[in-house]
């Protein structure tokens, strides 16, 4: 994972940058054959065009640093996380400011591009570079992150093997003043970063076309609605899976500094580059745009009120709950009296709202939306629908191993819970 998943974004991005989007393969699978083709095909295109530059460094890194510094001083709500146990049932403080943070950035942001002091069709200009600079940092920090738990003594759950343990990490709440690294890299970082991926692509088919397409802006509303609800709802991560129980290492960290924004972004690109290279912008009949927006937003909607359902729930069980009226805070967003079954165990399974119908509203809201970046781009590529397939293989092994591990945590309360909520994803049907 630490060598391939690298690799195929770069095969990826040759893709998109030189064969339309296209799986391009070798022309012979002999040794010289395949040689000839990840020196022809990769390498050279690789060295020739996806290099880091020094505009690239400052433009990655420069998001980089200027993220970190509005998490340590811009306002916002302090909440506990959930006692952990390595901690002796301590909660940790985590300062959620990623609101007025993100709104700051969305001004100086608009205030850089009319100004012209950086034009943001530059982050498409220079994609390739800054996708290396991205995979570079998300190696750097891993390491930085991981020596650091070894020399402070806070390592948790190591194997022995340092690859392993290099992989899931050793430290489980790094910080840096009172930055919370591993939520700073999940919320902070690749959202934004794939937000500004679409907008510059968007604002790309704008100054060469003087036009923006259907497709173009429903990307950027798809990835404005995400980057959004992750901001507006931070208050509610620090409960989370993450943050209680896994730890800070290569498998988040690069994740999140590389691979979500620069490879959840490829419907994105590929609109913008299709039509570089073509002259022709990809667009639908009116009747299949309209049906691809309303189908994102009413996902958009399960999406946000079923996590803001869950999390807010945890919150008031954990004693945490906060009101906040960030933007938008959408009906049935919040339960109140809700139904739940009390375990043995001590923990509450939520059986209201979403959580009453099927047992994962989130990951199918999710799921619908994802295809729906797909589908806006055509069928002309399958890269557009890589975040769909990938997403649905993660999600379905995770769900796999989250039913196992409830069913052996909670024994009877579980099966229980189930015949209660019987469906996983889709009401009847799964």
């Amino acid at each position: 994972m630490m060598i391939g998943f690298p690799a195929l974004m770069y095969y990826f991005w040759v893709s998109l940058e030189f064969h339309h989007g296209k799986i391009f393969l070798p022309s012979s699978y002999t040794k010289e054959g395949l040689a000839d083709f990840l020196q022809t095909e990769i390498l050279n295109k690789v060295v020739t065009a996806g290099l880091p530059t020094v505009k690239a460094t400052k433009i990655y890194m420069g998001y980089v640093l200027f993220s970190f510094i509005l998490a340590q001083v811009m306002p916002g709500p302090s909440v506990h996380g959930l006692p952990i146990p390595s901690l002796k049932g301590k909660r940790v403080l985590y300062h959620c400011n990623g609101l007025s943070s993100w709104y700051l950035i969305l001004i100086t942001s608009a205030v850089l591009h009319v100004s012209g002091i950086f034009r943001l069709t530059e982050i498409i200009d220079n994609f390739g570079p800054i996708m290396s600079v991205a995979i570079i940092w998300g190696f750097v920090m891993s390491t930085l992150v991981y020596v650091s738990s070894a020399i402070n003594g806070t390592q948790h759950r190591m194997s022995g093997n340092i690859f392993y343990d290099y992989f899931m990490g050793g430290p489980l709440n790094p910080r840096i003043g009172h930055v919370d690294l591993k939520m700073w890299a999940e919320i902070r970082i690749p959202w934004p970063v794939l937000f500004y991926i679409s907008v510059s692509c968007l604002l790309k088919q704008y100054e060469l076309t003087g036009q923006i397409t259907g497709p173009q802006a429903f990307m950027v509303l798809a990835h404005f609605l995400y980057v959004n609800a992750c901001q507006k709802g931070e208050e509610c991560i620090p409960t989370s899976w993450d943050m209680f129980y896994e730890k800070d290492g290569f498998m988040l960290i690069f994740w999140n500094m590389a691979g979500v924004p620069f490879t959840y972004c490829y419907a994105s690109v590929y609109l913008m580059k299709y039509q570089l290279t073509t002259g022709e912008a990809i667009t639908h009949s009116l009747p299949y745009t309209i049906f691809l927006y309303v189908f994102l937003l009413l996902a958009y909607y399960v999406f946000d009120t079923g996590n803001s359902q869950k999390n807010r729930f945890r919150m008031e069980q954990n004693s945490s709950f906060i009101v906040r009226n960030a933007f938008p805070q959408l009906p049935w967003g919040h339960i109140k009296n809700p139904s739940y079954i009390k375990t043995k165990h001590g923990n509450s399974l939520l059986t209201s709202g979403w959580w009453g119908i099927v047992r994962k509203p989130h990951y199918t809201a999710d799921l619908c939306m994802s295809i729906s970046w797909g589908l806006i781009t055509g069928f002309g590529s399958f890269l557009p629908y890589f975040y769909f397939c990938f997403f649905l293989v993660v999600l379905t092994h995770r769900v796999s191993r989250d039913m196992e591990r409830c069913a052996k945590k909670y024994g009877d309360d579980w099966v229980r819970y189930c015949e209660r909520v019987p469906y996983i994803f889709v009401p009847y049907v799964f």
